[in-house]
């Protein structure tokens, strides 16, 4: 009985310790993205990569781009390269979508309902998708070689949550942005607190049409 009591207090401090260990290696990024004049960036895709690069990366999530109201929703998608995203069409009309760009060319003739296939976006880079149909649908696709991004919110705020801490190279990237997207190195410390960066955007005027993008 005694020996079996210490065998389960030896369990017990080893799950205790373990758990103590992944709540130190846990680690997240917090990162602000404005435009010059100060104003909060909605719709910015911020992406991590380490200096080690980024193994142990799980399997590309999906991702979906629905058609309503003739408008890609949402307007801005990122995914990992590799992943898949389906394209179901939720308007009374039909939608024939396309992509000219090099990271992914394809084009799904006219369809409606959810029975079109998804696409694989296999090619990290800047995926532009327009509708035959209705030439003022728009939508952009942002792939991306690792799985530690976020979109910023209305607020210009990103939130990441990483495997542990060290060196990683943060990019942002906008459809208006003008020039290069900028990167920032960030040295990631462990525990609860999450490391912040802010980073400024040179946007173009924005175009704002009928469908509302």
């Amino acid at each position: 009985m005694i020996v079996a009591m210490k065998s389960i207090a030896r369990v017990l401090i080893s799950v205790c310790l373990f758990a103590n260990a992944a709540a130190a290696c846990a680690s997240g990024v917090v990162v602000q993205v404005n435009d010059s004049n100060g104003k909060p960036v909605a719709d910015a895709v911020v992406y991590l990569e380490g200096e080690g690069g980024n193994g142990g990366a799980k399997a590309p999530k999906p991702g979906q781009i629905e058609q309503r109201g003739q408008k890609f929703i949402p307007l801005v998608t990122v995914v990992q390269t590799g992943a898949k995203i389906w394209f179901p069409n939720n308007d009374r009309v039909k939608h024939h979508i396309y992509s000219f760009s090099p990271a992914k060319k394809f084009d799904q003739k006219l369809y409606s309902g959810v029975a079109a296939p998804p696409q694989v976006f296999d090619k990290p880079g800047t995926v532009v998708l327009g509708c035959n149909i209705h030439d003022r649908m728009l939508a952009y696709v942002k792939v991306v070689d690792t799985p530690y991004f976020a979109k910023t919110d209305a607020d210009g705020v990103a939130r990441i949550e990483l495997p542990g801490a060290g060196k990683y190279t943060a990019t942002v990237w906008h459809y208006n942005l003008q020039g290069a997207s900028p990167e920032q190195a960030l040295q990631v410390k462990p525990g609860d607190a999450p490391t912040s960066a802010q980073f400024q955007l040179a946007l173009k005027p924005a175009v704002v049409d009928d469908a509302g993008h």
